[in-house]
């Protein structure tokens, strides 16, 4: 069995702003709620190596690894995969961006499968992955929409049907 996820959500601001402040990875810790840090280790042309550091989790453990990503502007699409895969066996994961009516649909899916050693299994991290996306979602639409009102770049307004 293998892990699988699929999450999409709407934000109300033009791809082109919704790509650039989700795909700066330096703002990530600015972006998402559960990174303490990143550190670039290295950029070759659209991809970059580096390294992710999370807030504790409750049992104040921390949890850190080497991802590397490859951005493709022109089809606005992000491939990912973990480097350091800790307690999976591949985490591999894509980022879809399309212009909607209103602003731009974000779309992550993750494929991966947990390591036998793992504290859970391909389920369990399924649901947690689905949980947790939802709500970092919505951290960075609420993040990306307010950017892009107090600098005056938000969507168009949606076209009555």
């Amino acid at each position: 069995m293998t892990g699988h996820t699929e999450n999409e959500i709407l934000i109300a601001a033009p791809v082109g702003l919704t790509w650039d402040l989700t795909n700066d990875i330096e703002r990530w810790p600015q972006l998402f709620s559960e990174y303490a840090s990143v550190e670039v280790l290295e950029r070759q042309g659209g991809k970059v190596t580096f390294r992710l550091t999370m807030h504790p989790d409750e049992n104040g453990q921390i949890w850190s690894w080497v991802s590397e990503r490859e951005a493709d502007r022109s089809a606005l699409t992000v491939q990912a995969r973990r480097v350091e895969t800790g307690p999976f066996e591949h985490m591999d994961i894509r980022w879809e961006y399309r212009e909607v009516n209103g602003g731009t649909a974000m779309r992550w899916i993750q494929d991966f499968a947990m390591k036998p050693t793992a504290p859970v299994d391909d389920a369990k991290m399924t649901d947690h992955i689905n949980r947790n996306s939802k709500i970092q979602m919505e951290l960075i639409r609420d993040k990306v929409e307010k950017h892009a009102r107090e600098t005056g770049r938000g969507a168009p307004a949606p076209v009555p049907n």
